[in-house]
């Protein structure tokens, strides 16, 4: 997941770099958007851990 959020983001800085806005834009998005879902997936996965030992 962390991954795709990387790929989102340079995607974006690029699209950002040669002018693209709207594909900047929405990349951006996407990235930001991936990284709080791997954020509360981790989080998820912290908890569990600590509440199984």
């Amino acid at each position: 997941m962390l991954r795709w959020t990387i790929i989102f983001l340079i995607v974006a800085l690029v699209a950002a770099v040669f002018g693209f806005g709207g594909i900047s834009e929405a990349s951006a998005g996407i990235a930001k958007i991936l990284f709080f879902i791997f954020i509360v997936l981790f989080l998820i996965s912290l908890i569990s851990r600590i509440a199984r030992r």
